[in-house]
């Protein structure tokens, strides 16, 4: 009787155990899928963002080179276009002489005087800062033939200029010319003639260039190209150094045969320091550029080193 009702319950027991292993297997299996399909789309995943990150990292790298790169040429046309800058912008000559000299001290209100009468005397309305260096007083000069377009003085005109320093050397035998020197640098030996001859040329092509041109405000952009230049401006100065010394020294020899030379030439051989043009060289001219410029001289001798380039020997009173 007792196995019967035992019967039942181990079916029921049987049917129990099977459906547990059933829902485990399926939970099992279930995970198995679930792991497969997370795999499979993690693979995915890395495969697709793998190229994203390599293009991201390319482009930030790019972006940091381009950035360096900007960077450094902003910094490099600045310095070239605005620290060399030695001529500046025109402004107004009242507000200018208001702002350099102020205070009541004797040699302001002089300077102030002297300006008023430019602007209203003279009409003068505007007026540009020079760079002050050892070159300023031949850069206002080269300044003012350029903007201008001005033509070459008379005695340019008659002779090559390019071939004035092999002519000092050659037919004059002023071998002393080795020791000219280039603003700071010195002594330069048998290459002074070729280095004076290329600054020659410089100045005879720039020269003919701005008198040729009849187009005021092209003028005035060669010249902002051109006074922006810190090395070709020493050249140009350098070869205006030299007609000085040329025509200083045409003067001297006319003066040896006892022919009448200009007044201005008179006064700068009575001086102790330029009796000759050797002495004029060495004290004056090779100073100019090095140690310093043209405003360390008297007005007078101010007259006597820059007017005779603008003039023919025997012709200026």
């Amino acid at each position: 009787m007792e196995a019967p009702r035992s019967a039942p319950r181990e079916r029921e027991r049987a049917r129990t155990t099977s459906g547990s292993d059933q829902v485990h297997s399926w939970i099992l299996v279930t995970s198995q899928v679930l792991s497969a399909a997370w795999r499979i789309a993690r693979a995915f995943v890395m495969t697709t963002l793998s190229p994203l990150s390599a293009t991201f990292s390319y482009f930030r790298s790019l972006y940091l080179y381009l950035g360096h790169q900007l960077k450094w040429w902003i910094g490099y046309l600045q310095r070239k276009f605005k620290r060399n800058l030695s001529v500046e912008a025109e402004v107004d000559l009242l507000s200018y002489c208001a702002r350099e000299w102020k205070g009541e001290a004797p040699r302001a209100r002089l300077m102030r005087k002297a300006y008023e009468e430019l602007f209203w005397r003279h009409h003068i309305k505007c007026v540009r800062a020079v760079k002050r260096d050892n070159y300023d007083a031949l850069r206002s000069v080269l300044f003012q033939i350029f903007s201008q377009g001005l033509s070459f003085p008379s005695w340019m005109k008659e002779k090559d200029i390019v071939k004035l320093p092999e002519k000092l050397l050659f037919s004059q035998g002023c071998n002393w010319i080795q020791q000219y020197s280039f603003g700071p640098e010195k002594y330069t030996g048998s290459n002074v003639f070729g280095k004076l001859r290329k600054c020659v040329e410089l100045l005879k092509l720039q020269w003919t260039e701005f008198s040729g041109m009849r187009d005021h405000h092209k003028r005035g952009s060669m010249c902002n190209s051109l006074f922006s230049d810190a090395i070709l401006e020493c050249k140009l100065y350098e070869a205006l150094k030299f007609l000085m010394l040329y025509q200083v020294t045409e003067a001297y020899e006319q003066m040896k045969t006892n022919k009448v030379i200009p007044s201005l030439f008179r006064l700068l051989f009575s001086r102790e320091s330029s009796p000759d043009p050797l002495s004029f060289m060495m004290n004056h001219l090779n100073s100019i550029g090095d140690t310093c410029g043209l405003d360390q001289f008297s007005p007078d001798f101010l007259l006597v080193m820059v007017l005779p380039c603008f003039h023919t020997v025997g012709t200026c009173p």
